[in-house]
C-alpha cells in the first residue's frame, strides 16, 4: 500500500508539450517499468495530436472522459499554472501535483479560496514542489527515480533537495520508503504536513516517517501538535534554515521569519516537545530514523 498516488494510477500531463512537461513525463513513464500510467496530456492548441503514443486533449475534462485519468501533473508556466490547478480540479480528479515555481501568490489565493468556498475534493499538492513517488509503483515529478527503494518509511517534506537527501540516505540504510512526498515551500499551497501524516498514520504499511520542514510559517508547529495526540507511529525531524537570520528570504519563499517567529530552533523546539526525535544536522536523518524503529 501507499498514500495519495500507485501503480493503477492514471496520469495527465498538462503541459505536455513542453521542454520540461516533455522531459518529466518520458522520464517519469521509464520509471514505471512497462506499467504505463501516463495516458493523456493537455494542450488545447495540440489537441488530437499525441506525444510518443500518449493521447493529447484539449481539457483535462476531456482527458478523463477519454482515459480515466484520476491524477494531474502540472508543468505549465507560471501566468498560466494556477488556471491548470483550476482545471484539474474542475474535472474532480482526485490528485493535482503542481511542479510549476514562481506562481503569482494572489493567483494561488484566489484558486485556494475557490476551492474552499466550492468544496471540491481535489487534493493539491504544490506548487513549487518536486513531486510524489511511490517507490517502484509510479514517480510524479522531478525527484531522481533511481534512489528510492520500495519499503515501510514515508517522506514528507517542503525542500526538494532535502527530500532526495533523507530518501539516499535511507536506502543506504536498506531502508525502504513507502512514498515520498515533496509539498513545497511556497506560502500559499494545497497539502501541508499535517495532512501527509494523517495519510500515513492511517496507511498500514508505513511503519515510520521523516518530516521536513524550513523556517518560515507554523505549519511544522501545528502538525507536531497532532503527531503528540493522534501518531502512532514514531517520526523524526528536521529543520533546514537554524542560521538563517530574522527577516532575510531563504530559498523558498515561504522560508522567511516574521516578527521572530518561525524560526528553526522554535520548531525543533515545539517537535521535540510533541514526542518527535529531532536532529539539527540532515546528514544525521537516515540514521535517526533507524534508531526509532523497532
Amino acid at each position: 500500500m501507499s498514500i495519495l498516488i500507485n501503480k493503477n494510477s492514471k496520469v495527465v500531463t498538462q503541459g505536455i508539450t513542453g521542454k520540461t512537461g516533455q522531459f518529466h513525463t518520458r522520464t517519469s513513464r521509464a520509471y514505471a517499468n512497462g506499467k504505463n500510467c501516463y495516458v493523456a496530456g493537455v494542450n488545447p492548441k495540440k489537441a488530437g495530436e499525441s506525444f510518443e503514443g500518449i493521447p493529447i486533449f484539449k481539457n483535462v475534462s476531456e482527458a478523463k472522459q477519454q482515459t480515466g485519468v484520476n491524477v494531474s501533473v502540472i508543468y505549465v508556466p507560471p501566468p498560466f499554472a494556477a488556471a491548470a490547478i483550476w482545471e484539474a480540479v474542475e474535472a474532480d480528479l482526485d490528485l493535482a501535483i503542481c511542479i510549476t515555481e514562481g506562481i503569482p501568490v494572489r493567483d494561488m489565493v484566489h484558486v485556494r479560496e475557490r476551492m474552499k468556498k466550492e468544496r471540491r475534493r481535489t487534493l493539491l499538492l504544490g506548487p513549487n514542489c518536486p513531486g510524489v513517488i511511490t517507490p517502484e509503483e509510479l514517480k510524479i515529478g522531478i525527484m531522481p527515480g533511481h534512489i528510492h527503494m520500495q519499503g515501510r518509511v514515508g517522506v514528507v517534506s517542503r525542500s526538494g533537495t532535502l527530500t532526495y537527501e533523507a530518501v539516499g540516505q535511507l536506502t543506504e540504510l536498506g531502508i525502504g520508503q513507502s512514498t515520498a512526498v515533496g509539498i513545497g515551500g511556497d506560502p500559499v499551497n494545497g497539502l501541508k504536513h499535517i495532512d501527509l501524516l494523517k495519510m500515513f498514520n492511517d496507511d498500514p504499511d508505513t511503519d515510520a516517517v521523516i518530516m521536513i520542514g524550513e523556517i518560515g510559517g507554523s505549519d511544522e508547529e501545528t502538525a507536531a501538535q497532532w503527531v503528540k495526540g493522534n501518531m502512532k507511529k514514531p517520526v523524526v525531524g528536521f529543520i533546514a534554515g537554524v542560521t538563517a537570520p530574522p527577516g532575510k528570504r531563504m530559498g523558498h519563499a515561504g522560508a522567511i521569519i516574521s516578527g521572530g517567529k518561525g524560526t528553526a530552533q522554535e520548531k525543533l523546539a515545539v517537535m521535540e516537545s510533541c514526542g518527535i526525535k529531532v536532529t539539527k544536522n540532515p546528514a544525521e536523518m537516515g540514521k535517526l530514523l533507524k534508531s526509532v524503529l523497532k
